[in-house]
């Protein structure tokens, strides 16, 4: 295991450092699964509610925590769609592009954005206030066409409903 640094509770090398909570919440979590890989998502959560994003870095770090390999971390974090693999901005949209959206408005809504943004999928902002990205389904379909601000789901959304959804993340 890596050192502790004394006064800034970080664990690890120059490459990563994964602070100390952070490893403690790691073992907590592994506690709850019968196979210390199932706690790979859960450990990825934990570093993203941190730095915002999973840096490459990350990843060894996390494989040595819970005792799995990083094959089968990095296995996890590019499967999952929620675990950001490069920085994003303070606040992530993600546009549902399900069946029942593309059905529903989908493509308005998805060009509103672009344009009200002024960037497109996989793209920031240049204040870094917002990341757009496509999401498979947000299993909102009632509420179709859907989209996710953060942890927060609105459907249906019109491109007219934009502005006023925009404002309420600074």
């Amino acid at each position: 295991m890596a050192a502790t640094d004394a006064t800034t509770g970080i664990i690890g090398s120059d490459a990563f450092r994964l602070h100390a909570d952070d490893e403690q919440a790691m073992r907590q979590e592994v506690h709850h699964f019968e196979q210390p890989r199932a706690a790979c998502i859960e450990a990825l959560k934990i570093v993203q509610r941190r730095h915002g994003w999973v840096p490459d870095g990350a990843i060894p770090a996390i494989a040595r925590v819970l005792g799995v390999g990083p094959g089968d971390v990095e296995a996890v974090a590019t499967f999952y769609s929620l675990i950001f693999r490069q920085p994003v901005g303070r606040h992530v949209i993600l546009v549902c592009d399900s069946s029942s959206c593309f059905l529903s408005g989908f493509a308005e809504l998805k060009q509103a954005l672009v344009t009200q943004l002024g960037i497109d999928y996989g793209q920031t902002t240049g204040d870094d206030r917002f990341t757009l990205l496509p999401v498979c389904c947000l299993g909102a379909c009632d509420g179709a066409p859907a989209l996710m601000i953060d942890d927060d789901t609105y459907g249906p959304v019109t491109p007219g409903d934009l502005p006023g959804l925009l404002e309420e993340y600074p």
